[in-house]
């Protein structure tokens, strides 16, 4: 079965079924393979939350992958994730999913805000986990994506909450929204709206070759964020002389990239394989002042 079709029979099983696709998705997960902690408080209002998940079986301090979810910033819960943090203890890291807060009740840059008071939580408290805070990793799709990419690019919102740009070691973002124009999206054009300058909200302005290298996927297929954003901040980090590099899925669409982090759907793309060739790339702190 091609991706294509194989993203389409997904596609039409979640249709039909009286399931959420993310439901379906974590009943198919075994969870011998790691421990969690929920409900783990970084910040004041209840949506300042987060799980921690670490394998089971480890020897010495692991990197460390901050997830954020999508949901056009208007939804999304930690615990519809479990999935992805599979996925990531699957390859001895620490992985950490965070909630925040969300449209209405908010509007830019505060998901971005909470994502630092999460970032700061991590670098403070990951060591109890086993966790190496020297090895910090930020991922996330679509929305999530966009917020690990403001925080990579833009270091004011880490600066404000006393995290030096450099505790970031690498980013790796699924079809995320960094080159739009808000004004011209109608779907998130209200979280948006007051912003005296729109660009403020665009993670490709903040480029300037000195942000933690990057892994830009995409799937070729997406007509929900369109490829342009991937390819254009791609260009954009490696023109400023910084690291970056994109992979375009063939026949992969919006959501399929993100089911493809499910053990069952990994066929759809090698998001995992590249996502932990690069991390497991990166050289470590030690290694780089040697």
């Amino acid at each position: 079965m091609t991706h294509r079709r194989l993203s389409m029979f997904f596609a039409t099983l979640f249709a039909l079924s009286a399931c959420s696709p993310l439901t379906i998705l974590n009943a198919t997960i075994n969870e011998d393979g790691f421990t969690v902690r929920s409900g783990i408080r970084f910040g004041p209002d209840v949506r300042h939350a987060l799980d921690v998940y670490v394998p089971k079986q480890r020897s010495g301090p692991l990197p460390v992958v901050v997830f954020f979810y999508g949901g056009n910033w208007r939804g999304g819960e930690r615990a519809d994730y479990l999935f992805a943090a599979d996925a990531l203890t699957s390859r001895g890291y620490v992985a950490i999913v965070p909630d925040y807060r969300l449209f209405p009740d908010v509007r830019f840059p505060a998901f971005v805000e909470d994502g630092a008071k999460a970032v700061r939580w991590v670098l403070d408290h990951v060591a109890d986990f086993g966790g190496d805070p020297d090895r910090l990793y930020l991922m996330g799709h679509s929305a999530g994506a966009h917020i690990a990419a403001m925080l990579t690019l833009d270091e004011s919102y880490l600066a404000a909450v006393g995290v030096p740009g450099n505790r970031i070691r690498g980013t790796i973002v699924l079809a995320g929204p960094y080159a739009f124009t808000p004004s011209r999206t109608a779907s998130v054009a209200p979280i948006f709206a007051h912003l005296a300058d729109e660009n403020a909200a665009r993670p490709i302005v903040f480029v300037d070759g000195d942000e933690a290298p990057m892994l830009l996927l995409h799937g070729e297929d997406d007509d929900t964020v369109f490829v342009f954003n991937t390819v254009d901040l791609s260009k954009a980090v490696r023109d400023a002389g910084g690291s970056a590099r994109h992979i375009i899925y063939p026949d992969v669409g919006h959501l399929g990239i993100l089911f493809a982090l499910a053990r069952p759907f990994r066929g759809i793309a090698p998001v995992l394989s590249d996502a932990a060739a690069f991390i497991d790339g990166q050289r470590s702190p030690a290694a780089v002042a040697q």
